[in-house]
């Protein structure tokens, strides 16, 4: 008996050692590594779900689609994340973050390549369905396990640059859409997503799997192997890195998850409602399907500078201050948006929203929601977090439909003012403080 509580003592002790050792370790070519391959898993994320907006107003242009089967093939995508989301959450947890990561890129390469070739609506909406269940897993794995590679004090500074090279995705395919749906036509921004993800799916079949999940499983030896390479540039010193209050806190699961939901879910609500209906309410203002993408692709040059201003921010504010007033902004940006009629006014306007929509993508989505769960159940409290938006999303289309179908498209935006106001409440009365925290 006394052997064996020796033996657990000394595992222990070795495994707080090498999670001591990753807190502070020196950013390597393995970390640099992941950081890349997450990146470009999540641009392709951002890229699909964006370009969706695009594709579905060329759809409905060239009466491919009606208003109605184009809500449809929006609200299966959002479906399809929802059960990705939940799906990778549990696999992640139980069997291993590199598992969640092998094949949902496969699954999401191969039915939009499909979808290119889809004849009709029902079979594109099938395939989409399929194809966003696959990409579902990126927005929850490669947040969650950027975070779980870097060192504790480089947390947002790391995560905040995932959302920036993962949202560059949304303008650059847009600006892609705009040429070459007019020549090509909608399907071909199928086919270049669906050999853009085999590649990717390619490139990284020999993903390392997280030190920190190693730990938590008992699996010292394996956790060792990874953390030697990620530390051999040595760690960071005492006072290096700017020192702030550095602590560890607990979080109950249930506080986590319910400040999880309501931020993620406000911000995805928010940002895809405004984002993926843009092109078809300009379209409802008599501007041209070519105008009305290239406008939503000038909208969308404020996603990467909403990130980076985010991820500037983000370790100096702090998390729940920068969030709960980049709420209030949008409330306010949003209320307004209801009544600009001039061109200027809808750019300008449109572009402010989407910088600060995209500040709350990189704080919310990529930092805050996986900060605030410990290693064991992070990955199902992001996944449940982020397959609740989703859910809420699959619903948001037939709302829009209706509501650009029967009543005014201002009801739309004061939708988003008060979703934002409700969240911006729920940060700063119960919302923790999670910067320069470690989470147990």
């Amino acid at each position: 008996m006394a052997s064996n509580t020796v033996t657990s003592h000394n595992i222990s002790s070795s495994s707080l050692n090498l999670e001591t050792q990753l807190n502070s370790a020196r950013e390597t070519p393995l970390f640099y590594k992941v950081f890349g391959l997450a990146g470009a898993g999540i641009m392709l994320d951002a890229a699909d779900v964006y370009v969706a907006s695009a594709i579905n107003g060329a759809m409905v242009a060239s009466h491919f689609a009606t208003v109605a089967q184009g809500s449809l093939f929006l609200s299966s995508g959002f479906l399809g994340l929802f059960l990705g989301s939940l799906i990778s959450g549990y696999i992640g947890d139980f069997y291993g973050r590199k598992k969640s990561y092998q094949y949902n890129l496969l699954l999401f390469g191969a039915f939009t390549l499909l979808a290119a070739f889809a004849p009709n609506m029902i079979t594109l909406i099938i395939c989409r369905l399929f194809a966003a269940t696959g990409l579902g897993a990126e927005i929850v794995t490669s947040y969650a396990v950027v975070n779980e590679f870097a060192p504790v004090k480089r947390r947002g500074h790391w995560s905040g640059l995932t959302a920036i090279i993962a949202n560059t995705g949304a303008p650059v395919t847009l600006l892609i859409a705009t040429f070459m749906i007019p020549k090509f036509g909608w399907r071909s921004m199928f086919l270049l997503l669906g050999i853009l993800a085999m590649i990717l799916w390619f490139a990284r079949r020999h993903f390392p799997e997280s030190p920190r999940w190693l730990l938590t499983k008992g699996r010292t030896q394996e956790a060792d192997t990874i953390i030697k390479q990620l530390t051999t540039r040595g760690l960071y010193d005492d006072g290096e890195l700017e020192d702030k209050n550095e602590a560890v806190i607990h979080i109950s699961f249930a506080k986590g998850l319910f400040i999880a939901i309501v931020a993620v879910s406000a911000t995805l609500l928010c940002q895809y409602t405004f984002s993926t209906w843009v092109p078809t309410l300009l379209l409802k203002r008599g501007i041209n399907i070519v105008s009305s993408i290239g406008f939503s692709a000038i909208m969308m040059l404020g996603a990467p500078i909403g990130c980076a201003i985010g991820a500037l921010l983000v370790d100096r504010t702090g998390r729940k201050k920068l969030i709960g007033v980049s709420f209030i902004i949008v409330a306010i940006l949003g209320f307004a948006y209801a009544y600009e009629t001039t061109t200027v006014g809808i750019l300008l306007n449109g572009f402010l929203l989407t910088v600060v929509l995209y500040i709350l993508m990189a704080t919310v989505v990529s930092i805050y929601t996986n900060e605030l769960f410990e290693t064991s159940h992070r990955f199902r409290g992001a996944g449940i977090a982020n397959g609740v938006s989703k859910l809420l999303n699959v619903l948001m289309p037939s709302v829009v439909a209706i509501v650009i179908t029967h009543f005014s498209t201002s009801f739309l935006y004061y939708g988003i003012a008060a979703i934002a106001v409700i969240a911006a409440a729920v940060i700063f009365i119960w919302g923790p403080e999670t910067d320069d925290k470690i989470i147990k």
